[in-house]
């Protein structure tokens, strides 16, 4: 086939040898199956998305690191410069998140190196040596519903024990192998510790998961795992072997309103204080 424009610095540089044939295309990046030497490998070519995706991103973003301040005070303010800078920061998150997520004996496609901006790693396969079909496409026995949810379960605690939480998980990114359920797409990860939102993503892939299993295995519809591993993970009670039961006890005490009103008014109080002293320091300057 003819070689991709974003593959061709790679065939140059006698990164890869041949581009093979397109193996999927999405919003973000087209992924092809190439080969290297003796290995086949698939190669996934970012795509270079527009403004209006950069906002759909945020939620993810919060609580990433950055590389200074010149560049978080660009992205935050969202200038041409910053625009680029977070675009890079999206495609390298990724490429990060794989090396740590193979190191934490989490399975997903072992990467093989970022080169002029495509991530060359890990082709999976069926048995029959045909790119592996996603989750989504496969017809599971009970049992084999039950091993992997819970070959997933794992996956996602241990992603947990590094402060990791995928954030988009469900049954069109996990692939099966002969081996079991790998995860895959990870630009969107998110910070367990530094995102606000991350017990609400790490609920909805573990339900994501849980219900497509479901289909097979219906006892599955009544565990709430996600809500157990989250809550040892406060507790900093979470380790990568810990064995989970799904079962969860929920807090179904009423909320206090009038002392969450009393405390919003104490800080607001407090706020104003605060603002008074600065304004006086200022005057007095």
């Amino acid at each position: 086939m003819k070689t991709p424009k974003g593959l061709q610095p790679l065939i140059d540089d006698g990164v890869i040898d041949e581009v093979m044939r397109p193996l999927k295309s999405g919003k973000e990046a087209s992924v092809y199956v190439v080969r290297s030497g003796d290995e086949i490998l698939c190669a996934k070519v970012y795509k270079d998305m527009a403004q209006r995706s950069f906002q759909a991103r945020v939620q993810y973003q919060e609580g990433r690191k950055v590389r200074g301040s010149r560049q978080a005070r660009a992205m935050s303010k969202a200038t041409k410069f910053g625009r680029k800078e977070q675009e890079t920061a999206w495609k390298n998150t990724e490429v990060d998140a794989l090396y740590q997520l193979v190191d934490a004996g989490v399975c997903v496609p072992r990467p093989h190196g970022y080169f002029h901006g495509v991530l060359l790693m890990e082709l999976v396969t069926d048995e029959a040596g045909h790119s592996a079909p996603r989750l989504g496409e496969v017809e599971l026995t009970a049992e084999e519903a039950r091993w992997f949810h819970g070959e997933l379960m794992g996956d996602v605690v241990r992603m947990l024990c590094i402060g990791m939480i995928h954030g988009d998980l469900s049954e069109y990114n996990v692939l099966v192998a002969p081996f079991g359920p790998v995860i895959i797409d990870f630009p969107q990860v998110v910070s367990a510790a530094g995102n606000n939102a991350a017990r609400a993503m790490l609920l909805r892939d573990v339900h994501n998961l849980r219900d497509s299993l479901a289909r097979f295995a219906p006892e599955l519809k009544n565990t709430h795992y996600g809500e157990e591993m989250w809550a040892l993970y406060e507790k900093g009670e979470l380790q990568a072997d810990t064995v989970l039961t799904g079962t969860f006890v929920f807090d179904e005490h009423s909320a206090d309103l009038q002392a969450v009103m009393m405390s919003i008014e104490d800080a607001r109080q407090e706020a104003i204080i605060r603002q008074q002293g600065r304004e006086e320091a200022a005057e007095r300057d």
